[in-house]
């Protein structure tokens, strides 16, 4: 490795112009990474890719380098990525065209080097253009609306009967998400009781998947969806019809059942209890764990996009990242333990991380409490199902139900520590708990939930229902 670094400084590196300004960006179209941009911002990139030539034996990428110049894309050739112990012939480990890499989850500074192998020419996106690989960010500031709000309003068909939609930038793999099911629902149920009681319990039933296809759907009830606040933003997905049964309206307390319909179908069931504020015990058993502050830690969707790019996590699992990976949560999430969730790096069957909403909401309890509910179910089933991760597995665990206790007062648009851990897992179905701490250390929120963990056999791993 004595004479890598000076190899390093003389490589042979050929700056050119792009002969054809399409080409490039048919080639940009398929690379990974690049899946989830616009044909405009891959049109941006392409104007300014710098074409970077290396001999066989040349060194891209050294261990003593200081700074990363940007994000590589190999056009032409083959690389390798020599350092991690015991890799050193993975096929994991060699680029070719279309693989990509360059700043990592650990910042800039690498103890590994990237070697040209045969004749190589890629393309390099510097530092200074790396804001192109963004996408479309969350919040239109002209909206006075955080998104959040706008998945949660709830448009009034008849005196119990809502109709919510799923926004094209909300979270979905191809299905309506668990959590905006919940929250939708709590909304819907908040709706028909008196502003003076909050939630206080609630308990969910997830019976189908949602769908979030509108090909099939009357026309007729997808333009009736342009009255609505948001119709602007509006996806044509297929709408969500939330039926509210009120159960029990008492002085102090009120019940209420929440239906959701998807084309004429039940598909998801909700019940939740709410309470007028009252004096009386309080004691609390339940420790808040030390971490990290927030403001210390690299956001999820930081380090999800640091990821997609460093070499030293094998090329399937950054290809995987690139293409799962659509847009920022309306949830802002850092994780206070390293969590790769790789068949190499197993998690494990625990998870600690901060969140809160982007973005000020208003105080209404209420609102507070159902973006909670929204958040609860994002990562949740997870830990269930990665401790047995392995590779070429494809697993992707669904919710089956999910339980919820409000103890006290809370805001979502501050940090909330969300603790959870795996008890078990048996019979394709695992079952987790979960904690939310405000920053004072005060429990706000107790949790359970059991989801279906099963491989995927087929390519296709939305399944219509759940058995």
């Amino acid at each position: 490795m004595k004479g890598g670094k000076e190899l390093l400084f003389n490589v042979s590196m050929k700056t050119e112009s792009s002969s054809s300004s399409s080409s490039v960006v048919e080639f940009l179209e398929k690379v990974p990474l690049l899946h989830r941009l616009t044909s405009s911002s891959l049109k941006k990139i392409a104007q300014v890719l710098v074409f970077k030539r290396y001999e066989r034996g040349d060194y891209v990428v050294g261990r003593d380098e200081e700074e990363m110049e940007g994000v590589y894309f190999v056009l032409e050739g083959q690389a390798q990525v020599l350092g991690p112990v015991g890799e050193e012939n993975c096929s994991e480990f060699f680029l070719k065209p279309f693989d990509y890499f360059g700043r990592g989850i650990f910042g800039n500074v690498y103890a590994v080097d990237v070697v040209a192998v045969s004749q190589l020419t890629c393309l390099l996106l510097t530092c200074d253009h790396c804001h192109l690989l963004e996408t479309k960010p969350i919040c239109d500031l002209d909206n006075q609306r955080s998104l959040l709000e706008r998945i949660l309003y709830m448009d009034p068909l008849d005196l119990n009967v809502f109709r919510g939609f799923t926004l094209p930038n909300a979270p979905a793999l191809g299905k309506v998400f668990g959590g905006q099911f919940v929250a939708q629902g709590l909304a819907a149920a908040s709706k028909t009781v008196e502003f003076m009681k909050l939630v206080h319990s609630l308990h969910a039933y997830f019976l189908l998947s949602g769908d979030t296809n509108s090909k099939d759907f009357n026309l007729n009830m997808l333009l009736l969806a342009s009255t609505l606040l948001f119709s602007s933003e509006s996806s044509l997905a297929v709408p969500i019809i939330y039926e509210v049964s009120r159960l029990r309206d008492g002085n102090n307390f009120a019940t209420r059942r929440v239906d959701a319909r998807q084309k004429g179908k039940i598909i998801f069931t909700l019940f939740a209890s709410f309470q007028r504020e009252q004096q009386g015990f309080d004691h609390q058993e339940s420790n808040m764990p030390h971490m990290l502050p927030p403001e210390t830690l690299v956001s999820r969707d930081e380090m999800l996009q640091r990821r997609m790019t460093d070499h030293l996590i094998p090329r399937y699992y950054r290809n995987k990242v690139a293409t799962q990976y659509t847009a920022p949560l309306p949830i802002d999430i850092r994780f206070c333990e390293p969590n790769y969730s790789t068949e190499e790096r197993k998690s494990p069957s625990r998870l600690k991380y901060w969140f809160k909403a982007r973005g000020e909401l208003s105080d209404d309890q209420a609102l507070h409490r159902c973006v909670v509910a929204f958040a609860s179910d994002l990562m949740y089933a997870f830990i269930s199902s990665d401790p047995h991760l392995k590779k070429g597995m494809s697993a992707v665990p669904v919710s089956l139900d999910h339980s919820m206790w409000f103890h006290r007062p809370l805001r979502a648009d501050d940090w909330l520590l969300f603790v959870m851990v795996n008890l078990t897992a048996s019979q394709s179905r695992g079952l987790a708990t979960g904690e939310m701490f405000n920053r004072k250390g005060e429990l706000v929120v107790s949790l359970k939930q059991e989801a279906l963990l099963k491989e995927n056999v087929t390519s296709n791993p939305i399944l219509d229902s759940k058995l």
